[in-house]
């Protein structure tokens, strides 16, 4: 049987449905409305722009009173520090101009001399370093990995210990041959810096002698008792933190940086650590109230 009132409410239901699609239509349509919107959005972007801006600004603004206070209080901080300890500045692995003037600069600034700096020729030419010791049983170095280590140690004394007779000391005969650079003079020194690479290029046998020699070399000025510390930049890659750190002395990782080269002072001084910036850090600077007192 035919149902009037079910008809009548599918047709409501179907103009309704018209209807409310014209009036869609016609918002979607209405470019004023579209219009409308678009300006909303960019003026709230341009506002959140606006907002951005005046906020880096105002960091600017404090960052650049940051570093004005850093390097005022920087001279300050490194007074004397050094007051003309002599300071040596060894490269393994290759040597860098860029560290050579940092270490220099910071050492001038905190009173200290930088007295030698040396760079251990790699690989190793021990043929040549033999002959030059020829008359001792370093003669034979090529012969014994463990001679080499003992040789390091030799050469770390002799370089850090100085003497009326340092220039008839073995490394002094030998410094031609196992030496690329040499700039100053071998005397005593109170502080050491090491700036180290790994090796490129070389045979396994290459970089076993020449991981002996700086091991070695590393050891005997430890022994003598001077104060080393080994250096990067904050973009030294691989990092030679982990290296320093298994010899027993301290380091710094961020050199370029202001605090690095205060950090570095502070280490020579005697302040045992990691710092800088990296993960490998222990902190950024040495405490104050830890400084190490002058020997």
């Amino acid at each position: 049987m035919f149902d009037y009132r079910y008809h009548a409410l599918s047709l409501a239901a179907v103009l309704f449905a018209l209807a409310l699609g014209v009036l869609i239509g016609v918002a979607i349509g209405d470019s004023n409305l579209v219009s409308s919107a678009k300006s909303g959005i960019v003026h709230n972007l341009n506002s959140e722009v606006s907002e951005a801006r005046m906020q880096v600004g105002k960091l600017q603004v404090r960052l650049t009173e940051e570093e004005a206070f850093s390097n005022g209080l920087y001279p300050l901080a490194m007074h004397e520090l050094l007051g003309r300890r002599s300071v040596g500045l060894v490269f393994l692995g290759g040597s860098s101009d860029q560290v050579n003037a940092l270490v220099r600069a910071a050492v001038a600034q905190a009173g200290g001399d930088l007295a030698t700096v040396v760079a251990v020729r790699e690989p190793l030419d021990l043929t040549a370093i033999a002959h030059d010791a020829s008359g001792t049983h370093y003669a034979q170095l090529a012969a014994s990995t463990q001679l080499v280590e003992r040789f390091g140690d030799l050469a770390g004394r002799q370089l850090v210990s100085g003497g009326a007779l340092v220039n008839r000391e073995l490394l002094s005969r030998v410094r031609g041959s196992l030496l690329s650079a040499f700039d100053g003079q071998l005397t005593r020194l109170e502080g050491l810096v090491v700036m180290r690479a790994d090796p490129k290029g070389m045979s396994a046998v290459q970089s076993e002698a020449s991981a002996a020699l700086e091991s070695g070399l590393l050891r005997g000025v430890v022994a003598a008792g001077v104060s080393t510390v080994g250096v990067e930049l904050t973009s030294t890659e691989p990092s030679q933190i982990p290296w320093y750190e298994g010899k027993g002395i301290s380091s710094v990782d961020d050199l370029n940086d202001l605090a690095g080269q205060t950090a570095l002072v502070y280490a020579l001084t005697g302040n045992r650590g990691a710092f800088g910036v990296k993960p490998t850090a222990d902190a950024l600077l040495p405490s104050v109230s830890a400084r190490a007192p002058r020997s």
